[in-house]
């Protein structure tokens, strides 16, 4: 070489490293890129999955769940497009606007909510019926149904629409504030819906409710009430969707004894019982979302009950029975439908005349009373105490009252009454039954013999078998690590209780009525329940185990096998609730795919519909583009370095950093590559076992097959075959390995390190020159052998994906090996996918050792 020459060189390579470096950098930026782009493909997927799971109306899910989800699609989703885009030098940016066109629907989806239907914040209750549900609430539409058109009796009173409560929401952004709160609480965690509830009340109590409002209720109050100072109402909940197919039995509040000047505090309490724990945790179970539970409210003159209770026109509990039952206790109901004290029962049988058949007069110690100063209990005189409630007419006249709502409703109805001073009896409160499940037959009526009794005699509120560890629990913070499968063990029947139902094999407490609160909640969530179970408390260890049997009465210590065979197993259905139909509606956004083939037309950014359809398209034209900047990378020389070794590809590495040791010009060898992961896939492609020794046999079928394919397509389609250059991209623990052979392309992505948690394995392989059904063949013959390696696969047409993640250092060189050694294996298979019975035959020998 002559000086002239050497210098040359010189300068050359001066000025070569400067801009081998900027490519390299560059390099590095893209192939970032497209890690993020293959990441949030396979996260997509699996929100998909979880979307795809929730669908079957199986799991419990919350509305915050749907917009997490949607939330999460959509940032993978652009994630990808923003990769693609980098990596393509921006072309395909128009694919960014069909992202947020589907994200707009999305948007449109979860912010629909019930509009008002009027801008009147009140109503009197003379224009209330059940056609104004959607203004007015279920409770409130009820009372007035019932006033107004079934002639029942009930107090005066006005209708608080929920326009007023659309008002107070939207003033001093608290709507925002408490979707926000809401995103927090989790069906599975009492402890976060608690946590939820509180913040909550205390958000709302801090807001004032807006002038016009108020002026409007004080307006309804001065007109409905003869006496607006001295009047004491009750402000009753009235929420939509409560009293209707839902019951939401005493999950949100009513204020007794509300005046004029407090009017403003109870409508915010009232509001706020919305967001109570129990109210949060039913409206999860029951797929009802926040913004479908709008809340009306019935401001009625307080009834100074003498006694007060429940009627049910069927027997709650015994399907077969057409008795009514009814419980009354002194003074306000609250103690009987809370379970406080064991009301007084009667059992009527309809007929002309009607019959009491059962009549059960309980020792009633306390009562709860509303007067001037306020609502608080007191001792019952001791010649009451014993006393029944009712005279026989008052007890014909309510089962009378009874038998004519249901037949206006056309349905069993649960009823709250009131007795007032005169006599009169008043109806609060009307809503339909949740009737039990048929009774269980063919389990006898004795003890079961060689089981340890506990205790027995108690009522059956919900019947069905339950076993596991008795949780003793006297308030709501005893519920806030209530565990799944858990025995609920208590002194009173509390609708607080809610909050476990899910969770919760059996209930026992050792107070209660089959007609309160609490036992219409079991048999809404299907919980096997005893009530009046005396002693439970003080004779049921707590962490014990035990078995209720809510189908006789008993609870037994430990697990009783001959129970067992009684026991029904508890699902969650809430498909077709309203939370479920707004997951169809997102989720058709999201997971149908139209765009199937790459070769259609139609095969473009502008045709995606869907954010499945954008992800489709992204990850085809990912690899293309990677190979583009593979090849210039390789073009520019001293950014990769050829690797020499007996393969039957021109492979070209590209070093992150660790990956090669001992560098020193374009080639490199087997022994210089330290890449942990590409070091054990070429451990596999260079097994001497894989190759071929001597001529290849071919079956003559395939070949023709492969070449005919060939000559049949059209120029278009030979364009789209692959150069013969292949690429690996690495790091000390890190590959990704395109390889392109002909017409067919595999990818390896993998992590192979000392963090388990971190190792993975991505598998990709599509195309292929024979015809569809032997590419399909193909690429199902590797999905079984993948199968049997442990990788979790997916075949669709002539492409396989496979995913082995989370082993060991070892496990995952030892998969990696084998990877190895099946790319080479399978680089002719189409030929000789002859048959189906092909496809088993070679992934036996596959799996024996058998390459050829």
């Amino acid at each position: 070489m002559g000086l002239r020459n050497f210098l040359d060189s010189l300068i050359r390579r001066k000025k070569e490293q400067p801009e081998s470096e900027a490519l390299l950098r560059s390099f590095r930026l893209q192939y970032m890129h497209f890690k993020d782009l293959l990441l949030s493909n396979a996260e997509l997927g699996t929100i998909m999955a979880e979307i795809d799971e929730k669908l079957k109306g199986s799991n419990l899910f919350s509305m915050s769940e749907i917009r997490a989800l949607a939330t999460r699609s959509v940032f993978h989703t652009m994630r990808m497009v923003t990769a693609l885009n980098a990596i393509s030098g921006d072309r395909y940016a128009v694919l960014h606007d069909m992202v947020e066109h589907i994200n707009s629907r999305i948007t449109g989806i979860l912010d629909s909510k019930p509009q008002p239907a009027i801008r009147d914040y009140t109503f009197t209750m003379d224009a209330v019926d059940k056609d104004l549900v959607d203004v007015v609430g279920g409770k409130c539409a009820n009372l007035g149904e019932m006033r107004n058109r079934a002639n029942i009796p009930t107090p005066p009173g006005f209708a608080i629409t929920t326009a007023a409560y659309e008002a107070f929401l939207n003033s001093e952004g608290l709507r925002d504030e408490i979707l926000k709160l809401l995103r927090e609480a989790r069906p599975d965690a009492p402890a976060s819906v608690v946590s939820v509830s509180e913040a909550i009340f205390r958000t709302i109590d801090g807001v004032a409710v807006p002038a016009d409002v108020m002026k409007s209720l004080l307006q309804a109050w001065d007109s409905t009430f003869d006496d607006p100072a001295g009047t004491r109402a009750a402000l009753r909940s009235s929420a939509i969707s409560e009293d209707g197919i839902l019951s939401f039995s005493g999950q949100y509040r009513t204020i007794l004894g509300v005046r004029r000047d407090s009017l403003e505090s109870a409508f915010r309490e009232v509001l706020a019982s919305l967001f109570s724990p129990r109210a949060i945790t039913y409206r999860i179970h029951h797929g009802v979302s926040f913004e479908q539970c709008a809340m009306g409210m019935a401001c009625i003159r307080m009834v100074d009950a003498a006694a007060s209770g429940i009627v049910f026109s069927r027997h709650p509990v015994n399907p077969l029975s057409d008795e009514m039952v009814l419980n009354a206790v002194w003074g306000l109901g609250a103690y009987a439908v809370d379970g406080i004290i064991e009301p007084d029962t009667w059992q009527i049988k309809p007929g002309a005349p009607p019959s009491i058949t059962l009549r059960n007069i309980a020792d009633k110690p306390v009562r709860l009373v509303s007067d001037a100063s306020g609502k608080h209990e007191e001792s019952v005189p001791d010649h009451l105490r014993r006393a029944p409630c009712l005279e026989p007419h008052h007890v014909f006249e309510l089962a009378d009252i009874a038998a004519r709502l249901e037949a206006h409703y056309h349905h069993p109805q649960d009823i709250e009454w009131a007795l007032d001073a005169d006599g009169r009896i008043l109806i609060l409160q009307s809503r339909p039954m949740r009737l039990a499940h048929a009774h269980h037959g063919g389990l006898a009526t004795q003890a079961i013999e060689g089981a340890r009794l506990i205790l027995e005699g108690a009522e059956i509120a919900c019947s069905g078998i339950g076993t596991g560890p008795a949780v003793l629990a006297e308030g709501l913070p005893d519920l806030a690590d209530f565990p799944e499968g858990g025995i609920l063990v208590a002194p009173h029947s509390l609708p607080n209780y809610v909050l476990v139902m899910n969770r919760a094999q059996a209930i026992v407490t050792e107070a209660g009525s089959i007609t309160g609160h609490m036992a219409s909640l079991a048999r809404e969530f299907n919980v096997p329940t005893l009530l009046n179970a005396k002693g439970a408390v003080s004779l049921i260890p707590a962490g014990g185990q035990v078995t209720v049997d809510a189908i006789t009465g008993r609870v037994y210590a430990g697990e009783v096998p001959e129970l067992m065979a009684f026991k029904s197993s508890r699902s969650v259905r809430v498909a077709d609730t309203p939370v479920h139909a707004v997951l169809r509606q997102v989720a058709d956004q999201i997971i149908p795919l139209h765009l199937l083939d790459p070769k259609s037309p139609v095969f473009k950014p502008e045709s995606c519909t869907t954010l499945h359809d954008v992800m489709r398209f992204v990850h085809e034209l990912c690899y293309t583009e990677m190979f583009r900047i593979s090849d210039r990378a390789s073009d520019a020389g001293s950014v990769s370095c050829q690797l020499k070794a007996k393969l039957p590809i021109d492979l070209h590495l590209i070093d992150l950093g660790g990956g090669l040791k001992d560098v020193d010009g374009p080639y490199v060898f087997p022994d210089q590559v330290t890449s942990e992961p590409r070091a054990a896939l070429l451990s596999g492609m260079l097994s001497p076992n894989v190759h071929v020794r001597g001529p290849r046999p071919v079956d003559v079928g395939g070949f023709i097959s492969v070449m005919s394919q060939h000559m049949l397509e059209p120029p278009t389609v030979q364009a789209q075959r692959f150069g013969e250059r292949s690429y690996g991209i690495i790091s000390d623990k890190y590959l990704n390995f395109s390889s392109r052979v002909g017409y067919h392309y595999s990818v390896v992505d993998a992590y192979c390190g000392e963090t388990v948690s971190k190792n993975y394995i991505t598998f990709q392989f599509k195309g292929g020159a024979a015809d569809e059904i032997r590419r399909e063949r193909r690429v199902r013959c590797i999905a079984l052998i993948l199968d049997r390696l442990g990788f979790a696969t997916d075949v669709r047409g002539d492409m396989t994906q496979a995913k082995f993640q989370k082993y060991s250092r070892t496990e995952t060189a030892e998969r990696l090996d084998q990877l190895g050694r099946l790319l080479i294996v399978t680089r002719q298979m189409d030929m000789l996918m002859t048959s189906e019975n092909a496809v088993k035959v070679m992934a036996d020998n596959f799996m024996s050792g058998v390459y050829h």
